[in-house]
Order: structure tokens, then C-alpha cells, then sequence
């Protein structure tokens, strides 16, 4: 594993662990990348709880309970889909923080609305609100998706964690 994404990771388990937390990972675009990272981390055990690949729409509801609603009404990658995404990764397990992506990797899927390199990311807290944020990211496929893997993980140990 690269050495910027070894870093990441034990970054993020170091300001987990410090906590006594631990984190769910549900990846659609990503398809699993960022468990891969985490997992690759010695001693991620500790504050890794679990991870889904939810690359279908039918997987983001069975898996992660997506509303068929905000599917048809606001497609894979959104807001609305990757917010439910994270909520539903911290109901279905004992984490207490969960991280969740949606996005056009390319490099086909794009179009006006939601071009190619189009991430969705969203990170849920128990307790608090949930941050998502949208993201354009350039060039191939595997530069698209490591950046989302990137930005997903430095991301949170610095999200504001305002209560709800």
C-alpha cells in the first residue's frame, strides 16, 4: 500500500482509538478501497468495525435500507443517497462513525448533471448531524477513486461534530 494511504488510515485509527471509536465504511464507486486501506493497517481491528460494497442500487436498499424513493428521485450519487448510506451503516453495526461514498469513477456513467469524477461522501457520527460534501475529481478511474479514498479518510477526524 502506498505510503500516503498507509499514513491516512493509521491517521484516522490513531483519532479513533484515542476516543475509544471505531468506524463502518459503506463504498459504492470506491468498491471497497477503503476497508482494503484500513484493513492493511496493523492493529485496525481496534477501531474497525465493518464495511459494505453496496455497488447496486438493490445493495444500497437491502443492504444499508436506501429508500427506493430517494434512488428514483435523486440517482446513486447524491447527497440524499450517500446521507442515507452512512446513516444506515451506523444502524446496522456498533460503530460509531461511518463513512460513506457514491460516485462516477468513469471512465463511462457520466453525463450533464453528473459528470465523470462526479463523488458523493458523506460521514455519519452518532449523535450528531451528518457532513456530506460533493466533489469533482480528475483524471482515470483509479485516480478518481483513490482521491476519493483520500479525501473520505482525512476528512474525519475533522468534521465539526455538532449534535443533533
Amino acid at each position: 500500500m502506498e505510503h500516503e494511504l498507509e499514513r491516512l488510515s493509521q491517521d484516522t485509527g490513531d483519532w479513533l482509538a484515542s476516543r475509544g471509536h471505531t468506524l463502518a465504511t459503506a463504498e459504492s464507486c470506491t468498491g471497497g478501497w477503503i476497508a482494503e486501506v484500513i484493513t492493511a493497517t496493523s492493529g485496525s481491528s481496534a477501531w474497525f468495525d465493518r464495511g459494505w460494497v453496496t455497488y447496486s442500487n438493490e445493495a444500497k436498499q437491502q443492504m444499508l435500507g436506501v429508500r427506493a424513493d430517494i434512488l428514483a428521485a435523486h440517482g446513486a450519487v447524491s447527497e440524499a443517497v450517500v446521507r442515507e448510506m452512512a446513516e444506515g451503516a451506523l444502524a446496522a453495526s456498533t460503530a460509531s462513525h461511518a463513512i460513506a461514498v457514491s460516485g462516477v469513477a468513469g471512465p463511462t456513467g457520466g453525463s450533464p448533471e453528473k459528470p465523470v469524477g462526479t463523488v458523493w461522501i458523506a460521514w455519519a457520527t452518532r449523535g450528531a448531524a451528518t457532513h456530506a460534501e460533493r466533489h469533482h475529481f480528475e483524471g482515470s478511474r483509479e485516480a478518481v477513486r483513490r482521491q476519493t479514498v483520500i479525501r473520505a479518510l482525512e476528512a474525519l477526524p475533522q468534521l465539526p461534530l455538532t449534535q443533533v
